[in-house]
């Protein structure tokens, strides 16, 4: 049929099965704007910013697995989203991020909200694409779709000029995609897989490692089977949580900067790592002289140029990673799992020597408390994001997490203002779920214009704030390592967040006892509306353990025991 520009991207995002767009128009996108008040294939959901669209498409592909897609203009429209497609970038999330540009012949003159998107967007994609004529838009954004969800995912960006979308040309979207320079490898090396299974059956204190990659394969399920068969520990990643059930008695914790004492002992005494979907990342190793310095590694991953590129691996797997373990569990009927029995028992006794914990010793509530609270009153009724900051580190060392895909947070790129639009993407893909978002008070001011948004599309996120009047862990970077010189990280000058959320038609609590939370968090959740929890907590409360910048994995900043002090 022949059809405008415009209306191919209407019928390719249809023909992809997307459900939610989300948004922002302006001049050089509108003729695609006009085609989505034309149909009535997905909903359309407007931010208050172009970041918060990107953003809230992430929190959707984390909580779906499906292709998170943004739509936005050009100019400073897509300069604002460029944090959402680097943010994409770091943590393998795949997103299609449609931008309009100036028409062909303004290309290069400087006109009215031109910018070089695709020169910008090189370095933070996984592909990018600028389309110079109507009869490529189907190749293009089927190739587009495919290219972010396969292999190892990541963000697209396709690039349209206005005139572009004005062309009427012939829409086919029925294409045979032959891309010859992009053939992911999906199935592991027989050979190699054999060999990385006799290594396990040798091995006395092997230890699984549990990367991000595992929830983007859908592999959590698979792998808690092959953990199980084996007997095997396993630690997770910050990615990762969620691949093992919190009470799974084969899971360590999560390990790295701020990872348990036991997870990180257990990776330094290791002699065999069995890395999953993990790219050995820096917050993980700690000092790479000094990382598992007597482990074999067995090192799984989709993405060819991730394997030895920080650690060497002994046994390289180019592959998906729920294929590989797939195979894995065919052969691990030859693995005796009670020959690693004094291995657990020493990983035992690291964690009771100095257990994930902390000291009810304040008057005001601890922030930790408050998200094993939560996770007590919802538990696996909740998904849960966070912005970045001490809030997400205490998040990822104390909610329960029972499933993967329960848990969408800025992993790589770290970036604050993530959380609430993140997490109105992630109630988009689960209305069923609660959807919260824990922050803290400098976090959530970088998107706090999505309140209009959760109001007025029946998005009700809520956002627990733990409020310690600081950019907390600057501040404790501050404290710890620049004699506590808190330089520029004292917000005790604050909105009153209560009649901020009132504001905007949604509801705002401030609480500063136990009582006072349940009773919020209980209300919120009967009201089913877009919800602020303003939590007074101890202001100098620090996230630990803690692995210092550059410092070996072994060598933590640990929590005084009581008796010590």
């Amino acid at each position: 049929m022949q059809i405008s520009g415009a209306q191919m991207v209407i019928e390719a995002l249809i023909a992809e099965g997307v459900d939610t767009v989300f948004g922002y128009p302006g001049g050089a996108i509108m003729n695609v704007y006009d085609e989505i008040y034309k149909q009535d294939g997905f909903q359309h959901i407007l931010t208050r910013h172009e970041q918060a669209a990107v953003h809230a498409a992430e929190g959707y592909s984390k909580a779906s697995g499906k292709v998170g897609v943004a739509m936005i203009t050009s100019g400073p429209g897509f300069t604002n989203a460029v944090t959402g497609l680097a943010d994409a970038y770091m943590d393998s999330i795949p997103l299609v991020v449609i931008s309009g540009q100036v028409p062909m012949s303004l290309i290069g003159t400087d006109a009215f909200q031109e910018i070089d998107a695709v020169g910008i967007s090189r370095s933070c994609t996984k592909h990018n694409y600028l389309v110079t004529d109507a009869k490529d838009l189907p190749r293009v954004l089927k190739e587009a779709f495919y290219i972010a969800s396969s292999g190892r995912p990541g963000p697209v960006h396709v690039d349209i000029p206005k005139d572009v979308t004005a062309q009427i040309e012939e829409f086919n979207y029925d294409i045979e995609l032959d891309l010859e320079t992009y053939k992911p490898n999906v199935k592991g090396n027989p050979r190699q897989i054999k060999k990385a299974m006799e290594a396990i059956a040798s091995a006395k204190r092997p230890l699984f490692y549990l990367g991000g990659g595992v929830i983007n394969s859908n592999a959590a399920y698979d792998v808690r089977e092959l953990v199980n068969k084996t007997q095997i520990p396993a630690v997770e990643t910050f990615m990762a949580r969620g691949t093992l059930s919190h009470d799974d008695k084969y899971l360590v914790g999560m390990l790295g900067m701020h990872g348990s004492y036991a997870s990180n002992m257990a990776m330094s005494e290791t002699d065999l790592i069995i890395a999953l979907g993990a790219r050995f990342d820096d917050r993980v190793t700690g000092k790479l002289s000094e990382f598992a310095k007597n482990a074999g590694v067995i090192h799984v991953d989709i993405d060819p140029a991730s394997i030895s590129k920080l650690v060497n691996a002994d046994f390289p797997i180019v592959g998906d990673v729920k294929n590989v373990v797939n195979e894995m569990l065919a052969q691990a009927d030859s693995i005796d799992g009670s020959r690693y029995e004094s291995w657990r028992e020493t990983i035992e006794n690291f964690d009771a020597l100095h257990p994930l914990t902390f000291h009810e010793d304040s008057e005001r509530i601890k922030p930790q408390w408050v998200i094993q609270r939560v996770g007590e009153l919802l538990g696996d009724d909740a998904n849960i994001s966070t912005d970045v900051g001490q809030h997400q580190m205490w998040t990822a060392q104390f909610y329960p997490f029972s499933r993967p895909r329960q848990f969408a947070s800025s992993g790589g790129l770290g970036t604050m203002g993530f959380g609430f639009p993140a997490a109105m993407g992630v109630k988009s893909a689960a209305p069923e779920k609660v959807s919260v978002n824990f922050t803290g008070d400098g976090s959530i001011l970088m998107n706090v214009q999505e309140l209009m948004t959760a109001v007025e599309k029946k998005l009700p996120v809520i956002n627990i704030i733990l409020n310690n009047n600081f950019l907390g862990m600057v501040r404790q970077w501050q404290t710890l390592f620049y004699d506590k010189r808190h330089s520029e990280t004292d917000l005790s000058m604050q909105p009153d967040f209560v009649k901020l959320a009132e504001a905007f038609g949604g509801v705002g609590y401030r609480v500063s006892t136990k009582e006072e939370f349940d009773a919020a968090l209980k209300d919120a959740v009967e009201k089913n509306v877009v919800a602020f929890i303003d939590v007074v907590v101890e202001r100098f409360e620090n996230v630990l353990p803690m692995v210092p910048a550059g410092g070996s994995l072994f060598n933590m900043m640990l929590l005084e025991k009581k008796e010590d002090k």
